[in-house]
């Protein structure tokens, strides 16, 4: 029986393991952690992260193949492969500081499994790491070796959260890269084994190891692109009179180009694409690629640009000033279903109100509270860095209450923002809401989900991004 460890239980190692167990009975699948309390969870009826269909998933693998343990270097030892998922988080200081990844958790990771391992391995990179880690982990794997073989692959994930299970019973691609020599073809073919239980052979790419590691960057830094991109013609678009909505929908009619990922917004989030384009700069900075670099830096401060454009246009709708006024936001994961909240664009967004001393209801349908003051509270990089070592209690922001309900985060409210396009939005009764609200009464949706003229029948002052303004609005700066 093949055995599989995956070290990292979070958002890529355990539903992709899960899958594993379920499409391939006659493997055995360990997912190890340190954090006793995220292991409990996985082994629980409440799951650590929500996704839809993984429940399912799990419950019918769990304690047959699939296992979740505590107990890293047992599960490391007996493997005969061994998937790395665990965090790569931004530099805070030093060299690459802002930019570079952090490979303590992985190196760390690979001295543990050199420290443990008493048969021939092979190790898989399933974290986005930059270009050349395989390279760093190989020399610490053969140094270290104690007559044992190892051969290292890079095997990224594509998944979207939200569609995580779906992406992974049906995946556009699975890319596996490895060495050119005989043994590193020879550990290609034994992950391509596994995953053709389940995916056509035509859709599993084998590549040299660096055109793996980069195809995982370079597909982030494509689709954050054309997120950004929109995102600037939106701008465009409501300083000319112009619907956002009609333009990408034009243009995506362009079979060159394509609809998805084409809807303008507040802003991208999730932690992938952010920090694979900083990575991308710092790598293309070491290699002297300044004008490349340039160019992927110019995607964030697009966002960054996008995420200020919308806050300045809150506070200059209501008379310049938004101390002391409530606001609602409604959503704070990055996107529907999910209950992830890294980069999500509603950290800059409250913070930005914040500073403005407004006083923020937030309501999220996936949120706890404790995640969110956790969010608000914390520093840049530091979400990225496994729980036990994150600030331990959040510090509790007076100006922030979270509540369990649309209507009751919008009551008494000046401004309700919408930053996440769950569904349920769309459903709420606004007429109950705009009764509720303090007088004038806006809505700046940052998702493009609700009928604007409908709204405006009701009396609201509506706001969406990259649409026609509304006459309150249009001689109203919103460029900081």
């Amino acid at each position: 029986m093949v055995k599989i460890c995956c070290i990292g239980a979070g958002y890529v190692g355990g539903p992709t393991m899960a899958v594993i167990a379920l499409k391939c009975p006659s493997v055995e699948v360990a997912v190890v952690d340190i954090s006793v309390a995220r292991i409990t969870a996985w082994n629980s009826d409440v799951l650590p992260i929500y996704e839809p269909g993984l429940d399912e998933v799990v419950k019918q693998c769990r304690g047959k193949n699939l296992f979740f343990s505590t107990d890293v270097e047992k599960h490391v030892s007996e493997a005969d492969i061994i998937f790395v998922s665990v965090n790569t988080p931004t530099k805070t200081r030093g060299l690459g500081a802002g930019k570079a990844a952090d490979l303590t958790y992985w190196e760390s990771a690979a001295r543990m499994i050199a420290d443990v391992s008493k048969s021939d391995k092979i190790v898989v990179e399933k974290s986005t790491v930059p270009v050349k880690t395989a390279e760093a982990i190989e020399r610490i794997l053969t140094h270290n070796s104690k007559g044992i073989n190892y051969q290292i692959l890079s095997n990224p994930e594509f998944l979207a959260e939200g569609t995580a299970i779906q992406d992974l019973f049906r995946p556009d691609r699975v890319l596996i890269g490895g060495r050119e020599t005989t043994e590193g073809q020879k550990a290609i073919q034994a992950l391509k084994a596994v995953y053709a239980h389940w995916v056509p052979e035509e859709r599993i790419i084998c590549t040299n190891l660096w055109s793996a590691e980069l195809s995982k960057l370079a597909a982030n830094a494509f689709l954050a692109q054309r997120i950004s991109s929109v995102n600037a013609m939106s701008a465009l678009c409501e300083a000319t009179g112009a619907d956002v909505s009609q333009v990408s929908h034009a243009v995506g009619k362009d079979t060159r180009i394509g609809p998805k990922f084409l809807n303008a917004s507040v802003g991208f989030g999730g932690s992938c694409f952010q920090k694979d384009i900083l990575n991308l700069v710092y790598i293309c900075e070491c290699n002297g690629l300044t004008e490349v670099a340039n160019y992927w830096k110019q995607v964030i401060k697009v966002n960054d640009y996008q995420k200020n454009r919308f806050v300045n246009r809150i506070v200059s709708s209501m008379f310049n000033t938004i101390s002391g006024k409530k606001i609602a936001v409604l959503g704070f994961a990055f996107k529907k279903d999910t209950g992830d909240t890294r980069e999500t664009p509603a950290i800059d967004v409250c913070n930005g109100l914040l500073g403005d001393k407004a006083r923020l209801s937030i309501y999220d349908p996936e949120v706890t509270a404790d995640q969110i003051q956790r969010d608000l509270s914390m520093k840049k990089f530091d979400w990225d860095h496994p729980l036990h070592l994150q600030p331990m209690s959040p510090t509790s922001m007076k100006q922030v209450s979270v509540v369990w309900d649309a209507y009751e985060a919008a009551k008494d409210a000046h401004g309700l923002c919408i930053i996440t396009e769950w569904d349920e939005f769309k459903k709420l009764d606004y007429k109950r809401i705009f009764d509720s609200m303090q007088k004038p009464a806006f809505v700046f949706d940052g998702r493009n989900i609700v009928n604007a003229e409908k709204l405006r029948e009701i009396g609201f002052i509506v706001y969406s991004i990259g649409k026609p303004l509304d006459p309150w609005l249009k001689d109203m700066p919103a460029v900081a």
